[in-house]
């Protein structure tokens, strides 16, 4: 009995292996908070990335009024080439807003009277599948990123 005793009081002096049994615990809790912190820092930069650049076709929407088609493609193709997309996830078009109304119109034939606004319209969408997903959390994300950018104003009349 007395033998037993001493066995155990030594085992419960005895603190090398916890170290190990402690970060065999949480490394596996810090891995997964790691890769988590890495695919929501490359979701939030893709994001800042699709804004940027509407904001940057904005800007050339204001200094090159894109009132024709091929100036209409040309912007196009500049926000295709600086977010890496195809024609299929950016699309630019020409919409109009008559008078004051809030909504816009894809014709200008729908304003009678008044003061026609023309807007530049850039909608930029793309897909995000995080790392995640492989292992059945969550799903792919949507980004839409939407610009509308007056560019000119005339008289309907």
């Amino acid at each position: 009995m007395m033998r037993l005793n001493r066995l155990f009081r030594a085992l419960a002096n005895d603190d090398g292996g916890t170290m190990i049994i402690e970060t065999a615990i949480v490394a596996p809790v810090l891995v997964l908070m790691s890769l988590g912190a890495f695919q929501v820092s490359k979701i939030v930069s893709r994001q800042q990335e699709l804004e940027t650049a509407a904001s940057e076709a904005a800007a050339i929407a204001l200094s090159s009024p894109p009132d024709t088609p091929a100036k209409m493609t040309t912007l196009q193709q500049v926000i295709m080439s600086s977010v890496n997309l195809d024609a299929t996830h950016v699309t630019t078009s020409t919409v109009y807003r008559c008078n004051s109304n809030t909504t816009y119109d894809t014709a200008m034939t729908s304003c009678n009277t008044g003061v026609i606004s023309m807007y530049a319209k850039i909608y930029i969408t793309d897909t995000y599948t995080p790392a995640w997903t492989k292992f059945g959390v969550g799903s792919p994300l949507q980004f839409n990123v939407t610009r509308y950018v007056m560019y000119r104003q005339q008289s309907a009349t």
